[in-house]
């Protein structure tokens, strides 16, 4: 196992290298997702990796698909590189732990966005609105309130180096139709909420997260990364305390520490000093091990 920023598989086509992932075509209905070390904060990507940063997303998604099998179909084929493509064995040592090889899907072209909480850009919505996406909230609520019921709140999906939008509910049906939101929905809240209650038991609140889906012909898939510290925002239930930024096991405190250095948020970012990726990995394997119970074995 080695620490990844950038993949160069020659034997098989690059189709995507985004702001984590490198993805490569095995045939017409299988690819490879490689889950890097690279960090980006504020859709930028860090010039600095988090090592094994990777290993930790990948394997937390593969936790969570496996527990939510019985409610969404995913597209995971292999998660073990012994059961690779032959073809792919010289890159076991960069890809163990952070690849898997998976149905392609067509994904839909929306986050589906569920807030259990309120902060991030729906508390700025709030703030300036009085709803987040549509939903109107009760007038008072501090930031990190948790709310009455999870929302569901949809976004844009933004090309690499671009911000995703908050959107409404009808622009989202606009967008992939008004059936194909209400299962997304529907799967989302229901994903979000078991998942919400387990990381509650072992110590954590999950605040709000975002999933992604997938269509494989007619059937309805969960892609991508599925609660992870950098698709969610992980907050110790011991130190929580609303009306205020809450200490957190995800990239929250990178953002934090970048949006104290003045930095405007477009590329390039600052350089990320030693300590700051120390403890941002320290943050990444926290969360592992509380949700999976098991420490990640690094070498």
């Amino acid at each position: 196992m080695n620490i990844v920023t950038k993949t160069n598989i020659r034997e098989f086509p690059l189709l995507s290298r985004g702001k984590v992932r490198d993805i490569y075509e095995i045939d017409a209905q299988t690819l490879l997702i490689v889950t890097t070390d690279r960090m980006s904060a504020f859709d930028v990507v860090m010039n600095e990796a988090i090592p094994y940063k990777g290993v930790v997303l990948n394997r937390i998604t593969v936790f969570w698909m496996d527990t939510f099998k019985d409610l969404v179909a995913n597209h995971l084929l292999a998660t073990d590189v012994r059961d690779f493509p032959a073809a792919l064995t010289p890159y076991h040592d960069q890809l163990e732990g952070r690849a898997v090889l998976v149905r392609r899907a067509r994904p839909l072209p929306i986050e589906c966005i569920v807030r259990g909480y309120l902060t991030g850009s729906g508390y700025k919505d709030y703030l300036a609105t009085g709803s987040v996406s549509g939903h109107k909230l009760p007038a008072g609520l501090v930031d990190a309130d948790k709310l009455e019921k999870p929302l569901f709140t949809p976004s844009t999906k933004a090309d690499l180096g671009q911000h995703d939008e908050n959107i409404s509910l009808a622009d989202a049906k606009s967008r992939i139709g008004e059936g194909l939101v209400k299962k997304v929905q529907d799967l989302s809240l229901a994903i979000y909420s078991r998942g919400r209650d387990l990381a509650a038991s072992r110590g954590i609140i999950i605040a709000d997260t975002k999933f992604e889906f997938g269509l494989d012909g007619k059937e309805l898939l969960l892609i991508d990364e599925v609660l992870t510290p950098d698709s969610s925002r992980f907050w110790p239930a011991g130190q929580y305390a609303p009306g205020k930024s809450q200490p957190s096991f995800d990239k929250q405190y990178l953002r934090d520490w970048l949006s104290g250095t003045g930095w405007d948020k477009t590329p390039p970012p600052p350089a990320l000093p030693a300590e700051v990726i120390a403890e941002t990995q320290k943050k990444y394997l926290e969360a592992y091990e509380l949700l999976t119970g098991e420490p990640l074995q690094l070498p």
